[in-house]
């Protein structure tokens, strides 16, 4: 029986420091994925050495010397062998963070989007023990200047993402974001594209973490380097695999349910023209007999992967505690 407290969202309250935040009395490490920032990483970098946290910028493959400039602005670098994508980046971050069992892990985009002066806003309901996930939102206090497009596209993903996740953020997709210990033990991401900030939502669902959003600024300091509409479009896809995924009474058994009732109406208008007409309605039978089987496969399909997913994370969860021990 699970104790754990469900995962929320505060948008609308989330906490704000009272009193400044002493990060040299904790351990916060912060995680940066980069892939060809050699214009920006070292701004991004040195803004962060201010503070006392640990810097791993974690190199995506670049063709360019955002691996070199890192290092010489003074961050560890961890270097992939070749383009692995966002969400493999952060894996690895994350993987070779947790052998330093911090307080706090922050993960921060390496284009100079995100200030580096708000990391304690970030970090601090991490810290005082407020929440698990913390969402830097751009959202909340008006102070970005988002291009129209992209708020629209966000207005999309963030319904989606909630919608289908169970767990809503007034901005799904930010890059700024933190983790308690609790969290950053429990996240493996299978995304390995810009799908990977939903896909922390579903984890937030499946491991009952508490998220909240703080409001942050992001600036756009240069033109696009993708095109909206091709980023849009791998987001979607991944949002609909996540739920599948992670949700899969909703993406099969749901749609299945409808498909059968659909059926089961078509037949009923089979009866009524056989009553009317005394001759059955082949073609109207015929749809009623495959909108029935098509229901029925997957509504069967979600029941199915449903429980295999139930029994496998029971097993995962006895595994987890038997090696932790009472």
């Amino acid at each position: 029986m699970k104790t754990q407290p469900t995962a929320i969202n505060q948008s609308e309250s989330s906490p704000q420091p009272q009193q400044p935040l002493d990060l040299a009395s904790h351990k916060v490490c912060v995680v940066i994925p980069a892939f060809n920032e050699a214009r920006f990483i070292g701004s991004v970098v040195l803004g962060l050495k201010r503070r006392p946290v640990d810097i791993l910028v974690v190199d995506d493959g670049s063709s360019d010397d955002t691996a070199e400039i890192a290092r010489a602005a003074g961050a560890e670098v961890l270097r992939l062998p070749a383009n692995q994508g966002k969400g493999a980046a952060l894996n690895a971050g994350l993987s070779h963070i947790r052998q330093t069992a911090p307080d706090a892990i922050v993960i921060i985009d390496a284009d100079g989007q995100h200030l580096p002066d708000e990391l304690e806003r970030v970090v601090q309901p991490i810290l005082a023990g407020q929440a698990d996930i913390v969402i830097g939102s751009r959202y909340l206090d008006g102070t970005s200047n988002t291009p129209s497009h992209r708020k629209a596209g966000h207005k999309v993903m963030n319904f989606l993402t909630g919608a289908f996740s169970g767990v809503k953020a007034s901005d799904s997709q930010s890059g700024y974001r933190a983790f308690s210990p609790r969290a950053y033990q429990a996240l493996t991401f299978t995304s390995s594209d810009f799908s990977v900030e939903s896909e922390m939502q579903f984890l937030a669902s499946q491991h009952n973490l508490r998220m909240i959003d703080v409001p942050v600024t992001i600036q756009y300091l240069d033109k696009e380097k993708r095109s909206p509409w091709r980023q849009g479009a791998t987001v979607l896809t991944g949002i609909l695999r996540l739920t599948a995924q992670y949700r899969p009474l909703l993406y099969f058994s749901m749609p299945g349910l409808v498909s059968l009732l659909a059926g089961l109406i078509w037949g009923l208008i089979v009866i009524e023209r056989y009553r009317i007409y005394g001759q059955l309605a082949i073609g109207y039978a015929m749809i009623c007999v495959l909108l029935c089987l098509i229901g029925l496969s997957l509504f069967s399909t979600g029941i199915t992967l449903h429980s295999i997913r139930a029994l496998f994370q029971e097993h995962l969860s006895g595994k987890d505690s038997h090696i932790k021990g009472p």
